[in-house]
This record gives C-alpha cells, sequence and structure tokens, in this order.
C-alpha cells in the first residue's frame, strides 16, 4: 500500500466528521415522512451542518486555501494557492426518502501556473458514510478504497457490462438526448443503472462495479473527485465529443480501459443521428 499523504488525511477526517453527523441525521429522517415541508427543512438543515463541518476542519488545515462549494459558493483563497471544491452531501433525494446511499465528495484543485484560472485536480476523496467506505486518489498515486488498489474492471465486452446513468427528471438534464443515448446503448449491456449519486457512480467505476456512466447537466462538485479515482484506476472520462478536461461536469462519460472508446462511439451516433 501506498503511504496516505497528509492532504489525504486531513480531507478523510473532515469527510468522516460531517459523515457522523449525516449518519446521524439520516438516523431522524423516517420520523419526519408524515410531513412534505418537515424533512425537506430537515434535510436542508444538515446539508448546511455537514459543509460547515467541512468547511471548520478544512480551514484549520489549510487556512489559505480557497473552497468552492454546492451551497455556499466560492470563497477565495490566497493566490497562487489551491482550492477544496465541496459537496456536502451528494444524493440529497436519497437522504431525504431515507434512502442509504448518498455521499460528501472533495476534490483539490490547481490553479494554472498563468494565473489564468483552474486547472488539474490533483487529490479527491469520497465518503460514503453509511458503509463508511472510504475512496481516495492522488494524481500519479494511484485510487484507493481506504487501504486497498483499485482497478476499473477488467470486462472488455458490453453484454457482461453494467452502466451507471443519472435520468433527467424535474426540467434537469435532456431527456431527448438521454433517451437517444438509452436506446442506443440499452440493448447492447447486461444492465443499465440509476442509483442518484454521481461521486459514488464514479468511484463504482474506479472500483470496478460499473463499467462505465454517463450523465450530463452535472456540476464541478458532483464529479471532480470522482474523474480524478476513474483515471488513477486506469479509466477513461470524457464529454460527449471524446474530448478529456480536468473536470467533466456538463457532460461526462466514463468508462474502463477496454470499453471508453466503444461506449463514446455509441453514445456518439445516437446523438448524432438524432
Amino acid at each position: 500500500m501506498t503511504a496516505i499523504s497528509g492532504l489525504i488525511r486531513v480531507m478523510e477526517k473532515a469527510a468522516r466528521k460531517a459523515g457522523q453527523r449525516l449518519r446521524r441525521d439520516f438516523g431522524e429522517i423516517e420520523h419526519l415522512q408524515v410531513s412534505r415541508k418537515g424533512p425537506a427543512d430537515f434535510v436542508s438543515k444538515a446539508d448546511q451542518q455537514a459543509e460547515r463541518t467541512l468547511w471548520d476542519e478544512l480551514r484549520a488545515a489549510r487556512p489559505d486555501w480557497g473552497f468552492l462549494f454546492e451551497e455556499a459558493g466560492e470563497i477565495e483563497g490566497q493566490p497562487g494557492k489551491p482550492r477544496f471544491i465541496i459537496d456536502p452531501l451528494d444524493g440529497t433525494s436519497n437522504f431525504l426518502h431515507g434512502i442509504p446511499h448518498f455521499a460528501i465528495s472533495i476534490a483539490v484543485q490547481e490553479p494554472k501556473l498563468d494565473g489564468s484560472g483552474w486547472g488539474e485536480v490533483t487529490a479527491g476523496l469520497v465518503y460514503q458514510p453509511i458503509t463508511d467506505e472510504s475512496y481516495w486518489a492522488e494524481k500519479s498515486r494511484g485510487a484507493w478504497l481506504q487501504d486497498k488498489r483499485l482497478r476499473v474492471s477488467g470486462r472488455r465486452h458490453l453484454d457482461e457490462s453494467l452502466i451507471a446513468t443519472g435520468i433527467p427528471f424535474m426540467g434537469r438534464g435532456n431527456i431527448a438526448e438521454w433517451t437517444k443515448i438509452y436506446l442506443a446503448l440499452g440493448p447492447q449491456v447486461a444492465g443499465i443503472r440509476r442509483f442518484g449519486v454521481a461521486s459514488l457512480d464514479l468511484a463504482w467505476v474506479a472500483s470496478g462495479r460499473f463499467e462505465g456512466f454517463w450523465e450530463s447537466g452535472l456540476h464541478s462538485w458532483d464529479t471532480a473527485a470522482g474523474c480524478l479515482l476513474v483515471r488513477e484506476a486506469g479509466g477513461f472520462v470524457s464529454d460527449f465529443k471524446g474530448r478529456s478536461q480536468a473536470i467533466c461536469d456538463t457532460e461526462v462519460l466514463a468508462g474502463n480501459d477496454a470499453l471508453h472508446s466503444r461506449l463514446h462511439k455509441i453514445l456518439a451516433g445516437a446523438l448524432k443521428a438524432g
């Protein structure tokens, strides 16, 4: 096993502390299902409290770094310093409905050397509080689940492969685009899964549970850590045109090393045909 860096230890400590509170709050959800307003308000507070815990822990350890939060937005750090990209509760709808599948996602993004914006992601962690699973990666140091090295699935045939996705809902996402991809891909694979947590979908591609994943309309806090996990586990991540970016979010196609190009060909063909 590779030695865990001080940065990953800081990120994991923060995630575990926030995760403890989320587990406790999750245990209260079933008592709040009697009213629509009650659970929604409760989850909002749980989300905010988790975000505050992550801020407190990470700020104490790296006081000059910046932050990009799902809820609080961007908080600038010292010039030339990295920033944390954080989703304190990925899978809010699952949490709200008492479904034990949600995660905390933390990534580190470096500034570009020329000062023109943000560049590569060099560290990422996806923590699943209910199962106490900590997926982490650092650039050029591999991807890991706790102390176990991760590799993408070795399956090389689509008819043996499970593919994850996110389905558009309530005006979010492009249902026509998604339908074209599903109709082209669905008949060729062993199954398609929609679990509602993009960060974990990508972590599960990295760990070999899924062979691929696609979704559009996401944000950097949904995917920054997961993109690094897949790449450091030997897989590929691109947009729907096949372009690799530091963070793929508005369009994400991830796959193992054997199938990514085939998935891209199917996806691109489906969209072109439309």
